[in-house]
């Protein structure tokens, strides 16, 4: 009975997700059309014509490319943004007189519009590949320092005591004591650095590129090519709200696991 009673209370909240997600989606795709019908094809396209011609642009070669250069970009932002992330986080975490000096910098630097800077990125690397990875590390790479930096902090003293005891080497302490303890807040912070680097490489193209999605949205608008803002757009939703959920859930059975 109790078997029966634990598998309920695990698929219970997992069915009352799914259903809710449903509802969310279904809600926005009333207020969509809603919106048509009240301002009309010259400023947003239905939902079926949207979809429509998204299906078409994904069937275009060329379009295929702007997609792989915006997932190449982002992909190789996120990995410096992590790689980076966790190696500032832990030290800053460590070093507690580091971390007092460089944490209030960052967090001042974090609070900095971002456009503000994207004019010396350009100047120190370009308008290609490089300087969109550099605007996406420049966007994740913070928040992931900052919540490494808090976990690391936020370690219980009784596990640093006992691996003290055990006399653990640094690297040793990071991987079998600090990384697991600390899992649960970094992989909040890499779920928000997830999201802000992939807006910082679609500014970048939008601003300073000749090709991705960010260049076909700009392009869109100064055109007034209302079907291909409304199929980027939803490309990128999709994209982003997909990986976005995945991420939440894992983190919050993350959080649930290290609480019980």
């Amino acid at each position: 009975m109790s078997g029966e009673t634990g598998a309920f209370a695990v698929s219970a909240p997992a069915s009352y997700g799914l259903r809710n997600g449903m509802i969310l989606i279904a809600s926005m795709i009333v207020l969509w059309q809603f919106l048509h019908w009240s301002v009309g094809e010259f400023a947003i396209t239905s939902p079926w014509a949207t979809l429509r011609f998204t299906l078409d642009l994904l069937g275009r070669e060329d379009f295929t490319g702007h997609v792989r250069e915006t997932l190449s970009a982002f992909l190789l932002a996120f990995f410096i943004s992590v790689v980076l992330g966790l190696m500032a986080g832990f030290w800053l975490g460590f070093d507690h007189f580091s971390g007092d000096v460089l944490e209030p910098m960052l967090v001042n630097l974090y609070a900095i519009p971002k456009l503000t800077l994207y004019p010396i990125l350009l100047l120190v690397f370009g308008l290609g590949m490089s300087g969109k990875v550099a605007f996406g590390v420049l966007h994740g790479v913070i928040p992931i320092i900052l919540f490494t930096v808090g976990a690391v902090r936020n370690t219980r003293p009784i596990l640093l005591k006992t691996a003290a005891v055990m006399k653990l080497s640094r690297s040793e302490l990071v991987r079998w004591v600090l990384l697991p303890a600390a899992l649960p807040e970094i992989f909040t912070g890499l779920r928000v650095g997830f999201s802000l680097t992939l807006i910082g490489c679609l500014l970048a193209e939008m601003f300073a590129s000749q090709r991705g999605l960010g260049y076909l949205l700009m392009t869109g608008i100064g055109l007034h090519n209302i079907p291909q803002v409304m199929a980027v757009t939803l490309l990128v939703v999709v994209f982003a709200s997909a990986v976005s959920v995945i991420l939440l859930q894992i983190d919050r059975r993350l959080h649930r696991r290290h609480s019980s």
